[in-house]
């Protein structure tokens, strides 16, 4: 009987550090019973903007960053029976585990089996208009101005997962659950939790809620100089939980590894992204985390106990991407000599030029280095509080302009704009940049659960 499974993690978010998963992958090797490495990668811009590729080509669609993690442990863990759950599926899973397949060939790896999860997309199986009728979170209003709603994803949970790992499967990629369900999912193929078992389940999701975001959990987004010193930022080791039969959850991280473990990193990782912590609603259970007790048991290890669960919610989250249009953005740097004043005029100049050419749409126009990021786009902050008496004439500043557009043509045209100050000033601009992307816009509603989980079902994909 399972006593204890190991989890580590191997990426955050995408574009996480590539070699981060290979000292957890080594110290998992070095490790008994059943390990599991998992790859959070996906957030719902992501997974919005996936949706459009796999419309354009039918085998895309799944995440990019699979080519860069994959290869650098798969061959390890499948000589060392390590498996792997992963989000790499994005709109595609079953591209994406073609595409392992494939990579696996390429490594030489023999007999790999991969299995994908489905049912996430709505919009295979639901009419649209069933969206606009359901109960809203956020963004709805886009939705009712919206010209084709491209993609709707629920977020399922972790049973899926569990049914992925039961088909024998050394690779389990999936499209939209929770990211705690890439977690959950294993402990529940392993200790056969019931599904009424909700103070278990409860344990389960916070591990997953622990490890889901990376080197968050091990000090990356702790640090701050002179406030909570964090060790070797620059090798910040990835996190791995250990997770016992009755619930009971130890942080680690990789051996050998800087970052830190503690009870302050643990605290913060915990709350993050908590809307009530009496009440932490997911697609498996509801998750109090007011009683959770943690204790250092050793250096950089923190064993955590206490989360309750209760029954989870009757409906499911759903993401739905609809056109967001065209983003423009430009920038250009003052420096010297009175280079704020400058840096000024140039962000009058811009704005003056809009309104000759009738450009209405709201358009926000920044100096980054005079407290932009906590501005408005009216820059009313940084008037408010007397530039010249703030801020050196004499440094270093950067005009930024960005405006949300639906014709790309006023979206370029904003951007030439800022090129333009190149020769028609004010004096010593440099260092232009300027993009124009097509935008997706999320918003996101309640479906009954009902009318989503008889969709969903794991299957092995064969080469």
């Amino acid at each position: 009987m399972t006593t204890s499974i190991t989890i580590g993690s191997g990426a955050g978010f995408a574009g996480d550090r590539f070699d981060a998963a290979v000292p957890v992958v080594n110290t998992l090797v070095g490790l008994t019973g059943p390990r599991y490495l998992i790859y959070e990668v996906m957030g719902e811009r992501t997974l919005a903007i996936a949706q459009k590729l796999k419309r354009e080509n039918p085998q895309a669609g799944y995440s990019p960053w699979l080519e860069n993690y994959l290869p650098e442990v798969l061959k390890t863990c499948m000589d060392h029976q390590i498996r792997i759950v992963a989000n790499f599926g994005n709109a595609n899973p079953q591209a994406a585990a073609q595409r392992t397949l494939a990579i696996a060939a390429e490594l030489g790896i023999k007999g790999m089996r991969v299995a994908i999860v489905l049912g996430d997309d709505l919009l295979e199986y639901t009419d649209a208009s069933l969206l606009l009728k359901a109960a809203p979170i956020e963004g709805t209003e886009l939705l009712a101005d919206a010209h084709e709603i491209h993609a709707a994803n629920a977020y399922l949970g972790a049973q899926p997962v569990a049914d992925a790992l039961a088909l024998g499967a050394d690779v389990v990629l999936v499209g939209r659950t929770t990211d705690a369900a890439l977690v959950l999912g294993p402990l529940l193929h392993e200790f056969q939790w019931a599904a009424d078992d909700y103070d278990k389940l409860a344990c389960g999701t916070v591990a997953g809620h622990l490890l889901e975001c990376g080197g968050q959990v091990t000090g990356g987004y702790f640090a701050d100089p002179g406030f909570k010193e964090v060790p070797d930022l620059h090798q910040l080791g990835f996190p791995i939980v250990e997770v016992d039969r009755h619930g009971v959850i130890v942080v680690g991280k990789a051996e050998g590894t800087g970052g830190i473990v503690s009870r302050a990193t643990v605290t913060e990782q915990l709350l993050y992204e908590v809307h009530d912590p009496v009440a932490y609603l997911t697609p498996d259970v509801t998750v109090d985390i007011t009683r959770v007790e943690l204790e250092e048991v050793e250096p950089n290890r923190i064993r955590v106990t206490g989360p309750k669960g209760s029954p989870p919610p009757a409906t499911l989250k759903v993401t739905v991407s609809v056109d967001g249009g065209w983003l423009a953005e430009a920038e250009i740097s003052y420096a010297g000599i009175n280079a704020l004043r400058r840096a000024e005029l140039a962000a009058s100049t811009v704005q003056q030029r809009l309104q000759l050419l009738s450009i209405n749409e709201p358009c926000r126009i920044e100096l980054l280095g005079t407290g932009a990021v906590h501005d408005n786009d009216q820059s009313q902050r940084f008037k408010q509080s007397n530039a010249a008496a703030n801020f050196s004439m004499n440094g270093e500043f950067r005009v930024r302009v960005a405006i949300r557009s639906r014709s790309k043509v006023t979206a370029q045209r904003v951007a030439d704009e800022v090129l333009a100050l190149y020769c028609c000033g004010p004096a010593g601009g440099g260092g232009v940049r300027q993009s124009v992307t097509e935008q997706v816009s999320t918003a996101s509603v309640l479906i009954d659960r009902q009318l989503i989980e008889q969709h969903v079902r794991a299957l092995e994909v064969f080469a």
